[in-house]
């Protein structure tokens, strides 16, 4: 048995090794992608592009300490472990993947000019002469000798295409990763809006409650009370809406997820933050829309010199058999014959109305193009960053702003209580007192919301969610980053 197996594993090996004599290996390392060779080039745009303005300063205390805290928000699921989730079972990224499957074949196919060609086929005789019964079998061979680098520029081109689509996969995980993110940030915001609008709808009904009683009392008028109760109505449509904007958004993360997120906890790391480099000039050959763009560029340029070489013949190794199954071979003129042939071949298309000519100019303007819209990315990108930064650092301002107002408000409440209880203030004082407080506290946490979500937007343009994820080096539906 072992004697057997030992000799059917040698089959296979001679096997294999003639197979490779005939036609292309698969290439199966298109799923691992080196980031290093991807970005192994230099980003050259117009001078005007070149700038990449700095706003502001990090967002730390006198003391270097970070502003935010996040330690109080207890989670069982942390950002990194949902968007992890979120990106292996994406039907996105799977139909980027088979994308990039389907150009690693191609690759495949522009390499079997490398290798031999075969063709047979069955002709007749003339069905208007003497020999129309005739049959001729024929089988035909080729091998390319030499074509001055034609097929090898129609692999490059391939291979650019399927740098062009692992970018695209990259692009893809990218989008993934912060629609996840985003989603949930926006939860953990309409979470807090709702608990902020509860305690609203509890203020504004004690409230109510008290201007009640006193007027039951006697002591103030009947009116406080249906003044109150207005306000209890408004506090209730608001936390319907809360609640509304926060079951859109738990069935959004849902669908990202895979399951019911209402029960679920998150937690945002104090990492978020620092890892996101916010002040740091982002490195735009790590970006992967700069990585497709440069990809597209180096696509154009190949299939441009792909159409120049097709001018230039091509050498090649030609044999040839035909057997006569009925009637005269037509090359011997023998009965049921056999005739072969092995000779070179040098053809080339030296002339085609100036189509080379036009492609050439096609070609030419693609890579135009493809260089233009590297520049567009290149600008975007900063605009984008310019953007969040100055996003980031007004919303800073205005938190501490906002600290200080809920700080007042919450004083002026207390007073207008008591004011209100000795007959110095309205009801509708006190009521609008109340809703100052809980409007500033309500706007200081979607403030800091907007913070986390712009750093979320922020992380996918200079193309970092690969890292603060901690998606590198981690199988994504088969696919890889390294």
């Amino acid at each position: 048995m072992v004697y057997a197996e030992t000799r059917q594993g040698y089959f296979q090996e001679i096997k294999q090794n003639i197979g490779s004599l005939i036609r292309p290996q698969a290439d199966e390392s298109y799923s691992t992608v080196q980031l290093s060779q991807l970005s192994n080039f230099q980003v050259e745009t117009d001078p005007i592009y070149q700038q990449l303005p700095v706003v502001g300063h990090p967002m730390t205390d006198d003391n270097n300490a970070p502003l935010y805290n996040n330690a109080e928000i207890q989670s069982r699921l942390s950002l990194q472990n949902a968007v992890q989730i979120a990106v292996k079972r994406n039907p996105n990224i799977s139909q980027s993947l088979a994308n990039l499957a389907a150009q690693n074949a191609n690759i495949d196919v522009a390499k079997a000019q490398y290798y031999p060609q075969l063709k047979a086929g069955l002709n007749t005789g003339d069905f208007t002469s003497s020999d129309r019964g005739r049959q001729v079998y024929t089988v035909e061979a080729n091998q390319m000798l030499y074509d001055f680098g034609k097929v090898k520029s129609s692999v490059d081109t391939q291979k650019n295409k399927l740098e062009a689509e692992q970018a695209n996969v990259l692009v893809s995980i990218d989008e993934i990763s912060t629609e996840t993110s985003r989603a949930i940030i926006a939860v953990l915001r309409y979470r807090v809006l709702l608990n902020i609008a509860q305690d609203q709808v509890k203020g504004v009904s004690r409230l109510h409650e008290i201007a009640r009683l006193r007027s039951e009392a006697g002591i103030s008028s009947y009116a406080d009370p249906v003044q109150a109760q207005s306000y209890v109505e408004y506090a209730k449509t608001y936390l319907l809406t809360q609640q509304n904007k926060l079951r859109q958004e738990e069935q959004k993360l849902r669908t990202l997820l895979g399951f019911d997120v209402s029960r679920t906890d998150f937690i945002i790391h104090d990492d978020f933050l620092k890892k996101s480099e916010l002040y740091t000039s982002p490195k735009m050959n790590t970006i992967p829309s700069m990585i497709a763009a440069q990809a597209e560029i180096e696509v154009a340029r190949s299939q441009k010199k792909q159409t120049e070489l097709s001018r230039y013949p091509t050498v090649s190794l030609v044999g040839s058999l035909n057997q006569a199954l009925n009637g005269k071979n037509p090359n011997t003129g023998k009965e049921d014959d056999t005739d072969s042939s092995i000779g070179i071949s040098m053809s080339s298309n030296f002339y085609q109305g100036g189509a080379v000519s036009s492609q050439i100019r096609s070609a030419g303007y693609a890579e135009q193009a493809a260089r233009s819209k590297l520049n567009a990315t290149y600008l975007n990108i900063m605009d984008s960053t310019q953007i969040a930064r100055e996003n980031i650092e007004n919303m800073d301002k205005q938190i501490w702003v906002l600290i200080e107002r809920e700080r007042s408000t919450a004083k002026t409440r207390e007073l207008y209580e008591e004011q209100y209880k000795l007959g110095k203030r309205s009801i509708l004082d006190l009521l609008s007192s109340e809703q100052s407080f809980h409007s500033s506290r309500a706007e200081r946490e979607s403030a800091r919301y907007d913070i986390y979500d712009t750093l979320a937007i922020y992380i996918n343009v200079i193309g970092k969610s690969r890292d603060i994820y901690q998606l590198n080096n981690t199988k994504i539906q088969g696919f890889e980053v390294q």
